[in-house]
């Protein structure tokens, strides 16, 4: 969706949105939503297709149809946030086709406005939220303002409908009794209180204690406290750094790049775990100094990766 000339740089803090609108009736007007999805997870914005419809599915499943071979669900958010839209959107509506956690999936938008760059420290996190416009805050991730248009954009979970839709079911493996056993810390990093959850599971069946945060910012307090506890030893305590992409506040690559900068922590080795699934970022990741990078949530994968990482670090 861009040259190589407006790729972000690793460590910037930057993210690209597309930002799109979602248009909703109130009596005799129209109100315009903005919304926004990581540029990173749109693979690209089409005319509203043919498609196939599916019986027994969710009234915010439109259907499905083939892209150049690849069967793609089709997802109206207007209908899935509950919104009652004005008639003559449907014929102008565009869809966005997404990729995160390896999967294909096409959302129904009202229009696709523009790519806007954020930085990530004017994205606040959204447990204020109880509800926007009749929008459960747990649909949002984050939020952060238009000037220009004196407004706000909502970031949305869209992981959250894939999950909703039964279509992405994190893979729990069995962690055969034995097989890893470690021992000292590992940071944790992610916004997600149901990543983290999961995640910090498996970090503690393979013998890890585990402390949590929820942003970059947090991540680098963490460190320093750390650091004032354990001094120059602190890189035989903490194992390891598991890092999620997108938080707000700061983001994982530019706290990585921060940590790998700091003669303190350098030597401390970061795995990135996100629902981001495209090679650009996979790339990114080991720019910003990452040994590993996986994509979001195949528990056997991990377990292996996550030894193979520590292993290398001990020796």
């Amino acid at each position: 969706m861009k040259g190589q000339d407006d790729i972000l740089k690793v460590g910037t803090n930057e993210m690209e949105l597309v930002d799109f609108r979602i248009f909703k009736r109130e009596g005799d007007g129209v109100y315009e939503g903005i919304y926004g999805v990581n540029v990173a997870k749109v693979r690209e914005i089409i005319r509203f297709p043919k498609l196939t419809e599916l019986p027994g599915t969710p009234d915010f499943i439109e259907g499905i149809f083939d892209l150049r071979g690849v069967v793609i669900p089709v997802v109206n958010l207007a209908k899935w946030m509950g919104v009652e839209a004005p008639e003559e959107m449907a014929s102008q509506s565009r869809v966005i086709i997404t990729e995160f956690n390896n999967i294909l999936i096409g959302f129904v938008v009202h229009e696709a406005k523009r790519i806007r760059r954020i930085n990530w420290k004017d994205i606040e996190p959204v447990s204020f939220i109880s509800s926007q416009e009749g929008l459960d805050g747990s649909k949002i991730t984050g939020v952060t303002r238009i000037i220009e248009e004196d407004a706000v954009l909502l970031i949305l979970d869209l992981e959250g409908v894939v999950q909703e839709l039964g279509l992405y079911q994190p893979s729990h493996g069995t962690l055969e009794e034995g097989k890893y056993h470690f021992s000292g810390h590992v940071l944790l990093l992610d916004d997600s209180a149901t990543a983290r959850r999961m995640i910090k599971e498996a970090l503690e069946q393979m013998g890890f204690d585990v402390i949590e945060a929820t942003d970059g910012q947090q991540g680098l307090k963490i460190l320093n406290d750390l650091y004032s506890v354990y001094g120059d030893e602190i890189g035989s305590k903490l194992r390891l750094i598991v890092s999620d992409v997108e938080m707000p506040l700061m983001d994982g690559f530019h706290f990585a790049a921060n940590v790998k900068s700091d003669e303190r922590f350098k030597m401390i080795p970061i795995v990135f775990n996100s629902s981001i699934s495209d090679h650009f970022s996979e790339i990114r990741g080991k720019e910003a100094g990452g040994e590993a990078y996986l994509v979001k949530f195949d528990s056997n994968l991990f377990y292996d990766e996550v030894a193979r990482v520590v292993r290398a670090h001990i020796q």
